[in-house]
């Protein structure tokens, strides 16, 4: 283990921290429109920082939508290659009122960076980019040859990124991919995710009457696009959370009973997940499987939102013409996504209740993904990664989704490293986002001792 990265991190803490900070505080929303702008100057903040490590043939790739940052260094003839993925853009930091501090101004907190994106995924693929700096800072050289290909998308699908890896497979040519944006299972514990469930990420518009109507002249005999689409939401789940959608469930996969054993032994205690993860009164899902294995191996649908109607202050009393629910479905393996969005599609149709009209559309979709725990690389990984952190390496799940994962092994036909330092209750996606500061720096030396070892 080179202890001179490890030297470059500890004395450069304050200026990696600050870098960090200030690629925080670009809020490079990429699902609205005024927020293109800071888009923009995110993907060029990653560029200026990819020609500072020492990367080259730096490029800021147009796309339809949001651009891709590419870079590389390839002066290790006869060493494998690494593709370094991650991306720049973040979610809205909605409800605003619930940020102890803002959303876009960074603020250190009991050794936690608060800001959005500091886990996901700004913090994790800054990582990458630092590793190389230290590596080429120290030893003047890269012990692998390294790709780079970072975009803005992924919290609005990743379309830009897909079509990108398909039609340039010759110029992505690489041994392995690696991505950091995923989380450790305990604080302080390595963890390699090899698998990913797939998601069907949709919209359903349910339409009434042809415009909103007076509830007191009409109600009783129009139909309600509210109430239709509820009454149509309530069939797709019973109250066990066993999705009703025919063939759901024919072509799951199980975990095998190894990787159950394996999970037995991973320090998870379902109180804990309760209160301090999910904050509910009680966990709910499928009757018979374990929590890890509902959130890891099981197939979901969800309803993330409902628009339609009067919300206002006080009362308006209309019978709504028209609303809408974002509904997705998260897949495990062996799970066809254009089965399932076949049959959901003919679920919706023949429960759509009478007097309403509705339309399913699909925004995006990509399948589940597993890796193969024993390749090379992977070894290479477990084995960096308990050398930094001092503690065997685990091997888990992640009930999320990755779609460029998918595309890696369909159009370059590799594996992905996920070599994620998040943590669970980092809140992802909700206010108060935060990233362990220890686990920013920890991940910089990890992934430069993952270059070193798999070099070798």
């Amino acid at each position: 283990m080179s202890q001179a990265t490890n030297l470059f991190v500890e004395q450069n803490k304050p200026r990696l921290l600050d870098e960090l900070k200030t690629f925080l505080r670009i809020p490079s929303v990429s699902t609205l429109p005024e927020h293109v702008p800071d888009v923009q100057r995110a993907a060029q903040f990653v560029a200026d920082s990819m020609k500072s490590a020492g990367l080259e043939n730096i490029e800021i790739i147009s796309t339809a939508k949001h651009p891709l940052v590419y870079a590389d260094w390839l002066h290790a003839p006869g060493k494998p290659t690494v593709l370094c993925y991650g991306h720049y853009d973040v979610q809205p930091p909605d409800p605003l009122n619930e940020w102890i501090s803002p959303p876009f101004e960074p603020e250190v907190r009991d050794g936690n960076l608060y800001a959005r994106g500091s886990a996901d995924d700004k913090g994790q693929m800054y990582m990458h980019i630092k590793a190389v700096e230290a590596l080429l800072a120290t030893t003047g050289t890269l012990p692998v040859n390294l790709k780079f290909l970072i975009e803005g998308e992924e919290e609005v699908g990743g379309e830009s990124v897909a079509k990108f890896v398909a039609e340039n497979p010759a110029r992505l040519k690489a041994d392995v991919a690696l991505v950091s944006d995923t989380e450790l299972f305990a604080e302080g514990l390595p963890t390699l995710c090899i698998g990913l469930r797939g998601l069907i990420y949709t919209e359903i518009e349910a339409r009434g009457p042809s415009r909103d109507l007076h509830s007191g002249m009409y109600g009783g005999a129009a139909p309600n696009a509210v109430f239709g689409l509820v009454e149509l939401l309530a069939k797709l789940k019973d109250a066990n959370g066993r999705i009703q959608i025919p063939g759901m469930y024919d072509d799951v996969a199980p975990p095998t009973p190894a990787e159950k054993r394996s999970w037995e032994h991973l320090p998870f205690d379902e109180k804990e997940f309760l209160s301090h993860e999910v904050g509910a009164s009680q966990l709910t899902g499928e009757p018979g499987y374990p929590v890890l294995e509902r959130v890891w191996a099981r197939p979901t649908l969800e309803v993330h939102g409902i628009a339609g109607g009067f919300t206002a202050a006080g009362a308006k009393t209309v019978i709504p013409a028209r609303a809408t629910a974002k509904v997705s479905m998260r897949m495990v393996p062996n799970q066809d996504p254009e089965k399932i969005i076949a049959a959901y599609k003919k679920f919706v149709a023949e429960n759509t209740p009478a007097g309403i009209q509705t339309e399913v559309r699909v925004l995006s979709w990509g399948p589940a993904i597993m890796v193969n725990p024993d390749h090379p690389a992977i070894h290479v990984a477990a084995q960096s990664f308990r050398d930094i952190l001092g503690k065997e390496t685990v091997f888990i799940r992640s009930g999320g989704s990755i779609p460029i994962v998918g595309d890696f092994a369909k159009h370059l036909g590799i594996p992905t490293i996920l070599m994620g330092f998040g943590l669970p209750d980092d809140g992802l996606h909700s206010p108060n986002e935060k990233y362990k500061v220890a686990n920013y720096y920890a991940g910089i030396m990890t992934i430069a001792h993952f270059f070193e070892q798999y070099g070798q």
